[in-house]
């Protein structure tokens, strides 16, 4: 049996290359540029909360529930990897409430936490990018964020007609329950159970949504086969006030909000909730941002968080599916009025909306698109190690400190291994270039420059070793004192941009 430990990652989790990090900082830098120029600032809160903080889960005897990574420290105080970085928000604002300006407005990007069962898609550690408007009561800033995410959107490279900001509001989806006669605290289950039809309308149109507001669904209707799913039990005039808000839906905002307040007229609650849309409406109208964001009846989000404006971004674009049709990319993060929230730690109500970026699943969306370049990976020029000798290693290390005073990011080779495997260690790190300075060099002044990059693009037109030798492609000899001008042409060309 073997001494050694076996190396293996936990489930759920992944490691990420060099290229993946690189293009991850450009995209969030992209990210944090426009929410900057909206006037959200920076904070940045603990991954590790009290539990109670987090509102959403509880301690028992052992553990919390489900959801959430917990452990209890010396005090046995239960404490929990954040879920969300929304939560964590809610906190910070009420402890620091008194010194905040108000609206407070702030962006965070960080790892969240999940206590769930890993699966395709599904990790238990993946990044987050929010922005959020504390202590702003009005619609207003519901707009404002929809309008940021659309410009986001477009600063990443994706094209209009590729997405679209979808809003609805909580108050409306409420508003249609109690015309529905599935209001109050006694329906709470079968409102939840309706809601939850309504968000499979993509994928089981309202054919599917109507089974699962009455008796229930097979997953092959026709062949009545696979899992059954149980249906909210409504009747048929019940199901078709549901079905009537779904369908409400119209290519012109006014023809929606008309549509809505028809459905709701007898709904305090809800006619409260489409004024809101109305006024989002006239905002997005006024911006111009009619053609990048829309009301749509059918998004439902946070069934149990949001009191207010629900939306999110869809990405409209086609991808293969599991079963190789084509299918929507869908959505690449959502957000809402939480008025609730913060108000758990405060006496008095504090309003708040805010957004939600999943990352990882908008790094993929450009990936499909195109939009993250090979121009983000370069590493560093390598100084080849030719000769040991002391003062050949203080000259290597001289042209090393020149190239990084100039902006350049550049290394010295450090193992011990020879030519070959120095060549291959620069290959390895996708060196823009290699500097070799051997004893003859270093007498006459002069340095070898081999341009890998421009060298792996010509190695495909070359397939004779003796021709490659002779040619030498892409390797240039250029005075000492030339080396960080020559350098600087060479990554400027690889990476695209000024050294």
């Amino acid at each position: 049996m073997s001494d050694f430990l076996k190396a293996r990652l936990p489930r759920g989790l992944v490691d990420r290359s060099p290229s993946e990090l690189k293009a991850a900082h450009r995209m969030l830098e992209t990210i944090r540029h426009t929410y900057e120029l909206y006037g959200f600032e920076p904070v940045e809160t603990p991954l590790i909360e009290y539990t109670d903080a987090l509102g959403k889960f509880l301690p028992d005897q052992d553990r919390p529930n489900e959801g959430v990574f917990s452990f209890q420290d010396d005090d046995e105080q239960w404490l929990s990897l954040r879920y969300d970085l929304t939560a964590p928000l809610a906190r910070f604002y009420a402890e620091n409430h008194e010194k905040l300006p108000k609206p407070y407005r702030s962006y965070r990007n960080g790892w969240v936490f999940r206590n769930e069962k890993p699966g395709p898609g599904r990790f238990r550690q993946f990044m987050q990018f929010d922005a959020d408007t504390v202590g702003a009561p009005s619609v207003t800033a519901d707009a404002e964020i929809c309008m940021m995410m659309a410009d986001t959107m477009e600063a990443l490279g994706i094209g209009r007609g590729d997405y679209i900001v979808r809003v609805n509001n909580r108050k409306v989806l409420d508003g249609v329950m109690e015309v529905a006669g599935i209001g109050g605290a006694e329906h709470a289950g079968t409102r939840l159970t309706v809601l939850r039809a309504i968000d499979k309308l993509d994928k089981i149109g309202p054919a599917g949504v109507r089974d699962l507001l009455g008796a229930g669904r097979w997953e092959n209707p026709e062949e009545k086969s696979g899992d059954y799913t149980k249906g909210a039990g409504l009747s048929s005039e019940q199901a078709q006030v549901v079905l009537d808000f779904v369908a409400s839906g119209a290519d012109d905002t006014a023809a929606t909000i008309d549509n809505l307040r028809k459905l709701v007229a007898s709904s305090a609650t809800g006619s409260d909730g489409v004024e809101e849309l109305a006024l989002i409406g006239q905002l997005i109208e006024a911006a111009g941002y009619t053609a990048r964001v829309k009301i749509d009846p059918s998004v439902v989000r946070g069934l149990e968080y949001y009191t207010g404006p629900v939306f999110e971004v869809e990405l409209t674009f086609q991808v293969t599916g599991d079963d190789g049709a084509p299918v929507r990319f869908g959505s690449v993060g959502g957000g809402g009025r939480y008025d609730g929230l913060v108000g758990r730690f405060l006496k008095d109500p504090v309003p708040a909306t805010g957004f939600s970026i999943g990352v990882s699943r908008l790094m993929a969306a450009l990936k499909t698109l195109g939009k993250l370049g090979a121009a983000e990976v370069s590493g560093p020029v390598c100084v080849l190690v030719m000769d040991k000798d002391p003062a050949a290693l203080a000259d290597y290390q001289a042209m090393v400190s020149e190239l990084r005073q100039a902006g350049i990011a550049a290394e010295m080779y450090l193992g011990g291994s020879g030519m070959k495997a120095q060549m291959k260690y620069a290959d390895r790190r996708n060196a823009p270039c290699a500097i070799i300075v051997g004893s003859n060099e270093r007498a006459a002044g002069i340095v070898q420059i081999k341009d890998l990059a421009l060298g792996k693009q010509l190695s495909t037109g070359i397939t004779d070793n003796a021709q490659w030798r002779a040619e030498r492609p892409a390797q240039k000899e250029v005075n000492r004192a030339d080396l960080v001008a020559e350098v600087r042409v060479i990554v400027e060309a690889v990476t695209g941009r000024s050294a």
